[in-house]
This record gives structure tokens, sequence and C-alpha cells, in this order.
């Protein structure tokens, strides 16, 4: 019997909680995980590039260059692997040709072994410079195909077998180390999955890896077809963090394909025991959990085709946006946008790209508001889409773009400015570190603020300080004596009594409490009444919400209103500005994506409520013009 031993590339410390956890996992619970993963014998470990780079730097204040060194200390044994967005590297937008190869550079010198690169469009020109650097470091470079349907299973007139064979060869020749099938939504069915592999062996000879959400449920079928079709290696996730919006669970593979030709090779033993040490781990981050659905697959995914981290991050921001109950609306209207922009693939940022113009129509009118973003797609900063893009739209969306109405057709990066020796002068007064240079370089807003609370110049607020088991655990006695009615609820006792109330919020949980003042009326001690007769104590933190700035009342003047929750980048006017309706105010970014406000009429600028790099939520009164 030929031993044709399946690889395993496990994704579960990057796109394992990317997916369901929308990344929120922090460097010490990795740390944790490390060791052990590294003696189970995968081929690779997933632990860098998408979203665990925005993330930490934004969230939850960790470096992720800090991070990615501390694994390759710990993972001695295990090639590290990232995955890499081309020329987006690990944004949203294109960088230029300067700052691709000094990332590169830097990340293959702290740790990374396997570079994954995919392009949004499957336009191979967005590959050339990164590939090129990761030659010259020496190190393996995985070209990806970003699979993506128009029909319900492969073919149709844009994404066939002859498609996905043409682009598989063009990527051999460009020098590929190996190549992914990149199914980033979940919607490879098993017999796609087996054809498809058949047809790139017999065209290429570079080894061919498999990757696909569990999304749909079908992800473990497709597999299995793709190993009997001579797939190299397959991607999957310890138990804890696999399924649903994630991938399809090692350890099921391991035992399934133990004895036969294509045994893994991977100790199962070793995987019970990561298996019990992530369950311990995985308490703290479960408010993150998308809980709106019982059914862990989403069988809609085939229609609407979002991959597993848009969908946690869809469900996160309509939250916020207190609009949750029309995402079945912008379900709808995914597959409409996706048409109009010309049938991209749904990955990262294309998929933010439609997802929030989506967003956007449903709370606010088709192409009412379009993001920066969605003008660069459309003008052709990211790249070649594989069909034409809507003329109509195209027009909406470029009128007084300001590149200009005529969209580009040379390669994106052609027309981009060399930025890295001006982020570094930018930063000089913070740092000199190349890693703290790039991570600027790639977000100026939040990248900044990161670095002033890495070197003690802003302090970090409370809502990056890492949440512990024993917050975990007070949450669940509260939660279960409010349960038992051991904790009485807002409004059954009289304020006359002498007690204030308060809500308490813990991820989807909403807890009432009664607390009668003791003392002097510090507002943040008292006693919880007990409907036994017992004052149990209890400290209650000040409501979040009164201790920010509330939308303010607009009066003489009319505002400029936040579409929803996000990041205030920058103010294109000040105070005392002579403004014409239309004139963009305020740049917001929202959903990773930046998105212009408008001026609703003309008159001067009376008053700017908010300054650059602020949080503002929806329906703040970010400008009012009189």
């Amino acid at each position: 019997m030929e031993n044709k031993g399946i690889k395993i590339t496990d994704l579960t410390l990057r796109d394992g909680h990317q997916s369901l956890l929308a990344t929120r996992m922090r460097t010490d619970d990795i740390l944790k995980m490390v060791p052990g993963m590294d003696k189970a014998g995968f081929y690779s470990l997933e632990v860098w590039g998408g979203a665990t780079f925005d993330v930490p730097t934004r969230f939850l204040n960790e470096d992720p260059w800090e991070r990615l060194a501390k694994i390759k200390k710990m993972a001695p044994n295990t090639p590290l692997q990232m995955l890499l967005r081309g020329q987006n590297l690990v944004g949203y937008r294109h960088y230029p040709d300067d700052v691709v190869k000094e990332f590169i550079k830097h990340a293959a010198e702290t740790g990374i072994d396997i570079f994954r690169i995919f392009d949004a469009l499957n336009d191979e020109r967005n590959f050339e410079p990164a590939l090129s650097a990761i030659k010259e470091c020496g190190k393996h470079a995985q070209l990806s195909i970003s699979y993506s349907l128009t029909e319900r299973k492969m073919g149709g007139p844009v994404y066939n077998l002859d498609y996905y064979i043409e682009k598989a060869v063009k990527f051999e020749k460009m020098g590929a180390d190996s190549l992914c099938i990149k199914d980033m939504a979940g919607i490879i069915s098993p017999d796609d999955a087996y054809t498809l592999v058949k047809a790139l062996k017999k065209n290429i000879k570079i080894p061919i890896n498999i990757h696909s959400h569990y999304t749909s449920g079908m992800a473990s079928m497709a597999f299995l077809k793709a190993i009997e079709a001579g797939v190299d290696m397959i991607d999957c996730c310890i138990a804890p963090f696999a399924l649903r919006t994630s991938h399809p669970a090692a350890e099921p593979f391991v035992a399934a394909l133990s004895g036969t030709e294509y045994d893994t090779g991977i100790d199962l033993n070793q995987l019970f025991e990561l298996d019990q040490q992530l369950e311990e781990i995985a308490p703290k981050y479960r408010d993150y959990m998308d809980h709106t659905k019982m059914s862990p697959i989403d069988t809609g995914v085939l229609k609407h085709q979002v991959p597993g981290g848009m969908i946690s991050n869809l469900v996160s921001q309509l939250r916020e946006a207190n609009a949750l109950d029309r995402i079945d609306e912008v379900y709808e209207e995914l597959p409409k946008v996706r048409k109009e922009l010309g049938y991209p693939p749904l990955v990262t940022p294309t998929s933010q790209i439609v997802g929030i113009q989506a967003v956007q129509n449903v709370l606010f009118g088709r192409y009412k508001v379009v993001s920066a973003q969605v003008k660069d797609y459309v003008y052709g900063l990211y790249g070649r889409p594989p069909r034409p893009i809507d003329p109509e739209v195209q027009k909406q969306v470029l009128k007084g773009y300001e590149r200009g109405e005529t969209p580009i057709t040379c390669r994106p990066a052609d027309i981009i400015e060399p930025e890295l020796e001006k982020a570094k002068a930018e930063v000089k007064d913070i740092t000199d570190d190349i890693g703290d240079i790039l991570t600027y370089a790639l977000y100026p807003t939040t990248g900044l603020r990161f670095l002033k609370w890495k070197y003690g110049k802003e302090v970090p607020p409370p809502e990056t300080k890492a949440k512990t088991l024993e917050d975990i655990k007070r949450e669940d006695d509260l939660i279960a004596k409010a349960k038992s009615g051991k904790l009485v609820e807002a409004g059954s006792v009289k304020a006359a009594g002498g007690f204030k109330h308060y809500k308490l919020y813990f991820g989807n949980n909403v807890v009432s409490l009664g607390v009668e003042q003791i003392g002097e009326d510090n507002g943040s001690e008292g006693y919880a009444n007990a409907m036994a007769g017992q004052a149990t104590k209890a400290v209650v933190e000040e409501d979040v919400s009164a201790a920010r700035t509330e939308p303010e009342a607009v009066i003489d003047g009319t505002g400029v209103v936040a579409p929803m929750p996000g990041i205030i980048i920058k103010y294109e006017v000040k105070v005392g500005d002579a403004v014409k309706a239309g004139d963009n105010i305020v740049v917001l970014e929202a959903m990773k994506m930046a998105i212009d406000l408008p001026a609703p009429c003309d008159g001067i600028v009376k008053k700017l409520n908010f300054k650059d790099g602020d949080y503002v939520a929806r329906d703040d009164v970010l400008a009012v013009i009189g």
C-alpha cells in the first residue's frame, strides 16, 4: 500500500478564533497552547496574519510582532504559517511596494516560515512584490486561489473548472511552492472538490492544500473527497475551535485516516490533551460567540456566500448598531451588491467591501452612503474584478471621487507612492523600531493610538483589559442568583426606600439590581437587597453609557450624525468653515471601512463634538452646521 500521508495545517490559533471569536484570543492564552501543538505532528501552525494583526492593536493592547516572536520561541519543531492578503498585507487597502517588501522581510525574520498569499480578486498582478520578497527571504510561498461560485455548483460564466485550472497553472509558473484552494465561505461541495483537485493534479506538479469553513456543513465531506482525488494537505482546527463558521476538526480526520494509506501520523492522544486545555481557556471568550441561532451550520451561506469571519463581524456590527433584527435583509442584499461590483470572491477585504455596502444599503438606502474603500475598489485600486462593474453603480459611486471618475486598468500599486520613509518620520518621536513603524504604516489611526498606549503616552481604555476566569465565575454566580430570584429586579423596590437601580450587562445577559445606598453618596458601593432578607455587599460600577458623551440635542443647527458605531479618523473641516450640502465633514471608520459623512445642508460649521481617534456611538452628533 502506497503511503500518501495527508498533512494537516492547524488553524486554531489564527483562523479558528478569528472565525468564531472575532479574533479576540489573547497572547497569554495562545502561548499556553503552543508547546503542546508543537509536539502534535502538524505540518504547520497558522498563527499569524489575517485579523490577528489588526485586532490586537485595536482592541487588546497587544503587539502582534511580540506575539509572533514568542510563539516562534515556543514552537521550534513546527513551521509557522501566516495568511497574507497580497498587496493588502494584513490590512484593508493596497499598500505600496516598499511597505510590502519590508513587512515580509520583518515577518520572516520574526518567525514566519510559510506565507499563504491570496488576492481577493485572484488578480495575480497583486502577488508580484510579495512573492519576490518571500523568495528573497528563502521562505515558502503558498499561492491561493480564492474559491467562489455564481451558481450553486462550480460552473457558469465566471467560476468554472477552466477558470481554476488557468489560475493554478499561472501561479505555478510564477514560482509558487504550493497551491491552496481557499474556500473562505464553506461552499465547495464534495463532488466539486473531487473534480477540482483531480483536474489540478493533472495540470500542476506542486503540492495542493484545501481550505474550507464549516459554515454550510459540507467541509468534512469535501475534504474526504479531495483526499480521494489526491490532495496533499488539509486545514483543520482542534475540536473546541472547530465547526460552525470555523473549520473541520482535526481529531476525526486523524482517527478516520489512521492505519490507511492517508495516515496523518499525528498523535491523537496529544490532540485530546490540547482539547481539554483549550476548553479550560475558552469560557473567557464566550461573549464573542454568535448565539443568534441554535443551528451549528448556516445553510443560507450557499446563497449569501459570506465567509465565517465576516459573519461574526456582521453580527457584531449590526448588534452595536442596534439593527441585528435586519440581518436577513443584509443577507438578501449581499448577492445583489456582489453582482453589481463584478462578482468578487468574498474574502477579506472584498468581503468587508461588499458586506459594509450591503449593510449601508439596507440601513440608509442603496448607495446613499458609500465607504472610501468601495470607491477605491470601483476605481480599480484593488485590482481587476472577475466581471465588469455595473456601469450605473460605477457612475454613482465615482461621482466626485478625488482620483477621477474613470477607473484605472494598470496594476494598482503602480500608482501608489512609497510610504515607508514617511511613516518612519511621522513616528520618530515615539519609536524607531521597524515593527512599530510597520504597524503605523498599516493602520495610521488605530496603529498610532496603540503605539501611544505601548510607550505610555496615553492610558489604554479599560475595555482593552483581559477578562479572567474569575470574572467569568462572578458573572455566572450573579446570573444564577438573578435566575433563582435572589436578586430584586429594578422597579420591585420603591425609590423611596433608598434604592438605586442598575442594569448590569454581561454579553447577551442583562441583570437588573436594586442597590441600597449606605453612607456617603459616592455612587460606588452599596448593598444589594436579597429576597431572603440577607444584605449582600456588592460593588456597582458606574454605567459605562453614562460616562461617555451622549448624542447632543441639535439646537441652532443641523447635525451630522454617526450612522453606526465607529472611530473618528479625521474631520475634514474646522469650526467656522463654510460648507455646501454634500461636502465631506468627517471620515468615520466603521466595520473597518472608512465612511465619508457629508454635510446635510449649506451653512457654517458651528461645532465639532469629538476629536480624531474618538470612539462614537450610533446617532452621536459629530458636527453641527448652522
